[in-house]
């Protein structure tokens, strides 16, 4: 598959232009300052990125319609929905009268952000749990074995159907509310009952919930994301592979119907549309626009993160099982009013540690955190958001059924 790089040195900013870094900055200090350049090129940039008309068009449409489609095909709509790294939506399904294959697109993945493709089948396993309650929710009872060929076979689960009543749930009710919220959190603490009710652990033995809640520990939790991401950033082959996901124009977004887009970094409707107005940011502006978030934002706001752990982290069934829990606990935090974001720079840190050989920096760190023995799978922050999160493109059922 192609990938869109907005690098400067293959697209340099034009002289005296504003970045869209220099308009946040601006916005961030409390004035908006915008800059037309001529009515021409202003009513291109209109055009070019959607920015009176965002979230609309076919790359959105999968979060319209997910209900209408019955049978495998409609439990199919459901499972694209589920989150998954830089939205690369690395899953292929195969369709058959008695049940459903679930497959890995191998070309869909982040590189050197994910060397050890550990969030890859972690988000398939999240898709896996849509495709699972849509089954139920359509009369299909369905049956779930992961790695039926086995760790190196080309199917990643079989989920075979035989009818049943139809079984709708909240969880599957959440489906088409869910989505991850990068804006900011309100001031406002989720008591320790409500986090845990949050976790529906069935089937998951081998994966631990940690709810990091208190002061001390949720403040070292911060530096370590924050210190990650700033390690991300100046690592030059981990800085591209993260930003070739982004994407940039609404054409883009409509040709592709995945990655990162500015709709989807919880910006307020009015720093949306100007932001989307402005000259495309480059690689290092964009490392720098969410290093300043995660500083001032995310971690800034979080009323608390959960990590999922297990002594097994890099066993390929954990993964996927992890997946499901964690698609279950943003579903249902979803039903709850409650936003989620999903920070995995610390273990993506740690892989690209251990896949180069360097010294290990995050992971004592992080080991600190946890009970001893447990390992982190991944990690997310959890708070009552200011606003709603907006959808991420998507590829309809039919594109990803081979």
């Amino acid at each position: 598959m192609q990938t869109v790089s907005n690098d400067p040195v293959a697209a340099p900013r034009p002289a005296g232009g504003f970045s869209r870094r220099r308009l946040l900055k601006l916005l961030g200090a409390g004035g908006a300052t915008v800059v037309v350049a001529g009515t021409g090129a202003l009513s291109y940039r209109v055009y070019d990125t959607a920015a009176l008309g965002p979230g609309r068009g076919d790359a959105y449409d999968p979060w319209q319609h997910w209900r209408e489609t019955p049978g495998l095909l409609g439990a199919v709509g459901a499972a694209v929905l589920a989150p998954s790294p830089h939205n690369t939506q690395p899953w292929g399904f195969g369709i058959r009268a008695d049940g459903v294959d679930v497959y890995v697109d191998a070309a869909r993945d982040t590189g050197t952000v994910d060397p050890f493709h550990r969030e890859q089948h972690v988000g398939i396993g999240c898709a896996l749990e849509n495709l699972v309650l849509a089954c139920r929710a359509r009369g299909l009872l369905p049956t779930v074995t992961l790695l039926p060929d086995g760790p190196a076979g080309p199917r990643i689960a079989e989920v075979a159907v035989r009818p049943g009543p139809p079984a709708p749930s909240p969880l599957y009710d959440a489906i088409g509310d869910r989505h991850t919220n990068r804006g900011p959190f309100e001031a406002t603490a989720i008591e320790p009952e409500t986090l845990n009710e949050l976790a529906d652990r069935t089937g998951a033995d081998d994966v631990e919930v940690r709810w990091i809640a208190d002061p001390a520990p949720r403040a070292a939790m911060s530096r370590l994301l924050i210190d990650a991401a700033a390690a991300l950033c100046d690592d030059d082959q981990q800085s591209r592979d993260n930003f070739a996901w982004f994407r940039g124009t609404n054409d883009d977004i409509q040709r592709y119907r995945d990655g990162l887009t500015l709709g989807g970094q919880g910006f307020g409707p009015l720093m949306l549309a100007i932001a989307k107005l402005l000259p495309a940011s480059s690689r290092a502006d964009g490392d720098q626009f969410w290093l300043k978030q995660t500083t001032t934002v995310h971690t800034a706001t979080a009323a608390a993160y959960g990590v999922l752990t297990s002594r097994t982290p890099d066993d390929r069934a954990t993964q996927l099982t992890a997946g499901r829990l964690l698609e279950r606990i943003h579903l249902a935090a979803t039903g709850r009013g409650i936003a989620l974001h999903h920070m995995n720079q610390v273990t993506e840190r740690i892989d690209r540690e251990r896949s180069t050989g360097a010294a290990p920096a995050f992971g004592p760190r992080f080991a600190e955190l946890l009970p001893r023995g447990e390992q982190p799978l991944l990690t997310f922050r959890v708070g009552y958001p200011v606003r709603a999160a907006a959808p991420s493109p998507r590829r309809a059922a039919a594109q990803v059924v081979r």
